[in-house]
């Protein structure tokens, strides 16, 4: 039987972007701050996957609003961005 869900947890589809981004955060200061060779190739594997994410999210952007957004929150032309982040 599935154990009832933690009130004192906030569930992730609560948390606004900024709340979710701080518990990525201190679960990467922790992951570092192990020294373990695991801890280390636990790390390598989260990098690949946020670049995975991030081109996603690029992507999903672009589809709901423009390259031009995607280029904007990235600090890049709209080009730059489309290049980066289009497949």
């Amino acid at each position: 039987m599935a154990k009832p869900p933690d009130p004192a947890v906030p569930r992730l589809t609560d948390m606004s972007e900024g709340e979710a981004a701080a518990l990525v955060r201190r679960l990467l200061d922790e992951l570092s701050g192990r020294g373990t060779h695991q801890a280390f190739a636990e790390l390598l594997g989260l990098v690949a996957y946020a670049g995975e994410s991030v081109g996603n999210a690029a992507r999903t952007l672009a589809a709901s609003s423009s390259w031009s957004e995607v280029g904007q929150v990235s600090g890049t032309s709209k080009q730059a961005a489309w290049e980066r982040w289009r497949s």
